[in-house]
């Protein structure tokens, strides 16, 4: 069948070209082709002597014989130089065939078919360089189609593949590969085909023939085309990259260790609660290093228990008879769905796991003393436990947790079938989950007790029950910190002083710990110790803040040795805020003196709460600054709340947000004390557990006219039975008549010192509340001191008496002179006890 040739093809190439050389020896015929090859148009050639036209002139005597030759007959092949015409230098060799033919009327001729050899020879390497690179090429090459059907392979193909070369010619990707692979790099090939656009990196996983193991190869894949641009097919170049593959998996279960690693560091630990521990391990391990994991933990850790070091998990625990100590199941999660964790199940007890079933969440239990479990508790050592068959498990890493050399509890990690079995590597991050796991809650151990002790040296220094005082009812509160932050230094508490008169503390120590908790327990005994000297306020934070600055003294000289290179050191630096308030109930009056504290709120009648406008001062412990005090008289049934910060302040709002909130709690104070706390503890969310609270709340009640005798005494000696007389009238109408002799002869020793002793007018007051008072004001500022009278002194035993008859007595300073004071229990209608003979000879 005739048909055109394509273009680009064969004969483009190798320029062939042919003329022919009639009886005369001259040409007659030049075709398209030899224009092409010499350069010479048909005009120009024809007629022309070919040998004169195109051979040079040393040439041309051999060039016109072998013309004759051929016009004989004779046919002739060879290598011949040309020239175009007009250049004497040889242009050229073409190789020439020339046969001899014969013309219409029978004379001889010759037909001339000529061959460029440069064209050939450039051909020629083309093809060897072409030959070596295909069949030497240690990459597999393949030829596809138009058709899709391979073409032509080469050596390193037919290697992999099997059979020669020529043994894949008309094979398809579907003879090599599975259905799924064969179609995704069939639709590779249709591509590539009709738009050009070539392929790198396409990735095909199979296995060769004979061959088990998958292998992974990277195919680049490439539109062929001819000479003129015509698509004759997709060249495939493929590149077994298996061991790449493998490196790139190992690399990438690195870079998830190594993330895992990184999300532990993160999230595990941040609760100092044990069981929330396990379950942050779990949620870092589940599903991004196995499918199944449970935590159990040592029941005596979680109770508190304090075994020694190196107790947990020892053979000690682990006995013979009984296995492993108790342990309690804390934590179990499973990345498969419905599906129950069975490490411990019934395929496994024939290697001494555990029970016929799963262990539920809160269960306490023990291992086997045969089980792997309670071998990795004795030995310190993970174990492996593959899963039986017909089990979805595939297998399980039994990993003690240990925390410096104690063994807290153990995790089983464990991986369902399908899923990618435990490597080495698996196993070392396997124990460093447990080991990052063990630490945090061994140190949530060592903080839980710590924190536990601080919280009851914290309690037993806060008032014990509800205080009482004189003209105020109270109510208290106070709420530590949730167990995830430590116990803080917050105190409060409500002290008893002369003439009914009550001294309200609250405090924070700046800071957390057992250390701030110990700071608060030494500056609420200076309190005490400073408000029965009965100091004004501003002075009792005087000596506060420099105590508080004393906590922070240098270091002894002792541990000063130890770091010699260093200088002498500061201990901890302890600072603290303090409100000290002295409520008078006969003028209903409070002096209120505030270190660095938040103010005071008041609930008057009737009225909004407010701020009291009490200066701040520095904390205790800044030291420099002097503290001021104020005095408001606080009308019959004010509201007075002192407070904490840990009530007011959050991360959730600010200060300001608090204080508002605080004192829209306290706008109805009309309700019973005990209910306004509650009411302000819920309003204010205090949950949140930041911070620990105190709130200190009293309703002013004062104490009624009736109960209060006050009169003033002139500076003369009948004063003394004056006095008398006015002590004997008030407790008759307070039908007290059982105290009548004590307290006018203990009046009369007071009076009379004021006498002696004192100063100005002299006022007494009597003060009946829960016991009574009795107090001698004057303007002296000698303070009475009691001392031991000898046996020839006709005086000096007055205070003596007082002491000894009454339960309590003392003196105090007062802006204008002092008061000396006694108070004596009520009678509790028993009669009041008289001193014995031993008490009264005491006195001589």
């Amino acid at each position: 069948m005739w048909q055109s040739s394509p273009p680009g093809s064969i004969y483009d190439y190798i320029r062939v070209a042919s003329f022919s050389i009639g009886p005369d020896g001259l040409v007659e015929q030049w075709s398209r082709r030899a224009v092409d090859l010499f350069g010479v148009t048909a005009e120009e050639a024809r007629g022309k002597d070919p040998v004169e036209a195109f051979m040079p002139a040393d040439l041309r005597e051999r060039g016109h014989r072998r013309v004759r030759e051929i016009l004989d007959g004779k046919e002739w092949t060879g290598l011949v130089p040309f020239r175009m015409p007009g250049d004497d230098r040889p242009h050229g060799i073409a190789e020439m065939y020339v046969m001899p033919s014969e013309t219409q009327s029978g004379e001889r001729a010759a037909l001339c078919i000529v061959v460029d050899v440069r064209a050939l020879r450039r051909i020629e390497t083309d093809l060897a360089a072409s030959q070596a690179i295909f069949g030497q090429s240690p990459f597999g090459f393949l030829l596809f189609g138009t058709d899709l059907t391979v073409k032509r392979a080469n050596r390193r193909f037919a290697t992999v593949f099997g059979g020669s070369a020529d043994d894949h010619r008309g094979r398809t990707v579907h003879d090599y590969l599975n259905r799924s692979e064969a179609d995704r790099m069939t639709a590779a090939l249709r591509s590539v085909l009709e738009t050009g656009e070539s392929v790198t990196d396409f990735e095909i996983v199979g296995a060769a023939p004979g061959a088990r193991d998958r292998r992974h190869w990277s195919i680049n894949l490439y539109r062929v085309h001819s000479g003129s641009g015509r698509p004759i097919g997709v060249a495939g170049l493929g590149i077994d990259v298996t061991r790449r593959h493998n490196a790139a998996r190992e690399a990438a279960s690195a870079r998830r260790n190594l993330a895992l690693l990184n999300e532990a560091g993160a999230r595990i630990g941040n609760s100092l609660d044990l069981e929330a521990t396990a379950r942050e391990l779990l949620g870092v391990a589940v599903p991004g290093f196995c499918d199944l994991a449970s935590v159990d933990l040592y029941q005596g850790l979680l109770t508190g228990d304090e075994a020694p070091p190196g107790r947990w998990g020892s053979s000690h625990d682990v006995g013979y008879g009984s296995g492993s100590a108790e342990l309690r199941r804390v934590a179990v999660a499973s990345a498969v769905s419905d599906t129950p964790l069975r490490t411990d199940g019934p395929h496994n007890q024939d290697r001494g796991c555990c029970g016929p079933e799963p262990i539920e969440v809160g269960a306490v239990h023990r291992y086997p003393f045969n089980s792997p479990c309670a071998g990795a508790l004795r030995t310190s050592r993970l174990r492996t436990v593959p899963g039986a068959d017909g089990d979805i498990v595939q297998s399980t890493l039994v990993v003690p947790m240990v925390a410096h050399d104690i063994v807290v509890g153990l995790v089983q990690f464990s991986r369902t079938k399908g899923s990618e079995p435990f490597g080495e590597r698996d196993r070392a991050l396997a124990v460093e989950l447990a080991a990052r796991a063990a630490v945090c809650i061994d140190n949530a151990r060592l903080y839980r007790r710590e924190h536990e002790r601080a919280l009851i040296l914290q309690r037993s220094l806060l008032p014990p029950g509800d205080p009482e005082a004189a003209g105020l009812d109270i109510a208290c509160r106070y709420l530590p910190g949730t167990t995830a932050t430590e116990v803080g230094g917050d105190w409060f508490d409500v002290i008893e002083l002369p003439g009914h008169r009550t001294a309200l503390v609250i405090g924070d120590v700046m800071g957390r710990g057992l250390r701030a908790a110990v700071a608060m327990g030494e500056l609420r005994t200076a309190v005490r110790t400073l408000a029965q000297l009965d100091l004004e306020p501003a002075e009792v934070l005087s000596h506060l803040d420099e105590i508080a600055r004393g906590l922070g003294a240098p270091i002894g000289a002792q541990q000063s040795r130890t770091h010699k290179s260093r200088g002498p050191e500061l201990s901890e630096v302890y600072l603290a805020t303090c409100v000290y308030a002295v409520y008078d109930p006969v003028t209903r009056r409070c002096t209120f003196a505030n270190a660095g504290h938040l103010p005071p709120v008041l609930v008057e009648p009737g009225e909004e709460a407010r701020l009291l406008d009490v200066p701040p001062g520095m904390p205790l412990g800044v030291g420099g600054e002097p503290f001021e005090e104020v005095e408001v008289e606080l009308p019959e049934g004010a509201l007075l709340a002192l407070y904490t910060d840990g009530l007011v302040e959050s991360r959730d709002h600010p200060l300001d947000e608090g204080l508002s909130a605080f004192r829209r709690a306290l706008t109805d104070p009309v309700r019973p004390l005990e209910d306004v706390c509650d009411r302000v503890l819920n309003t204010l969310e205090t949950g949140h557990g930041e911070d620990d609270i105190a709130l200190l709340m009293a309703r002013i009640q004062g104490l009624p006219t009736e109960a209060v005798g006050d009169w003033r005494l002139p500076r003369e000696p009948r004063s003394v039975g004056r006095a008398r007389e006015l002590a004997r009238t008030q407790l008759k109408a307070w039908d007290l008549e059982p105290l009548v002799d004590t307290v006018e002869l203990l009046v009369s020793e007071l009076v009379t010192n004021a006498l002696r002793y004192g100063e100005g007018e002299i006022r007494l007051r009597l003060l009946r509340d829960r016991t009574l008072v009795c107090e001698v004001w004057d303007a002296g500022l000698v303070q009475p001191r009691r001392r031991r009278a000898k046996d020839t002194d006709e005086g000096g035993r007055g205070l003596q008496l007082v002491g000894l008859l009454s339960s309590s007595w003392g003196s105090r300073r007062t802006p204008r002179g002092k008061t000396v004071w006694f108070e004596l229990a009520l009678p509790d209608g028993e009669g009041a006890a008289e001193p014995t003979v031993e008490q009264l000879l005491s006195m001589f």
